[in-house]
């Protein structure tokens, strides 16, 4: 879940432009095929929208990716709030 919430956050931090692979890759800290199976799995969730750009693809937070990341950051201050590790 973690790094999905990784993703999630660096694919936001892109705003109306998207962000490319290599950009989530370098934010969240993972590997470039990690990036790509992880997107894939959360485009077929509809939290991520893919975008053909000229020789590149982008990748856009829709709004369930936008709600589902602000309950996914809820759920992380409930759990630091009981000292529990997930």
């Amino acid at each position: 879940m973690q790094i999905l919430g990784d993703i999630l956050d660096a694919t936001m931090q892109g705003g109306r432009e998207g962000c490319r692979i290599s950009n989530i890759s370098r934010k969240a800290n993972l590997s470039h095929y990690t990036v790509l199976e992880k997107c894939s799995k959360l485009i077929s969730a509809g939290l991520v929208e893919p975008v053909n750009h000229d020789r590149y693809r982008i990748f856009m937070v829709t709004e369930k990716g936008l709600d589902f990341i602000h309950e996914f950051r809820k759920f992380q201050g409930l759990v630091e709030s009981m000292n529990f590790r997930y």
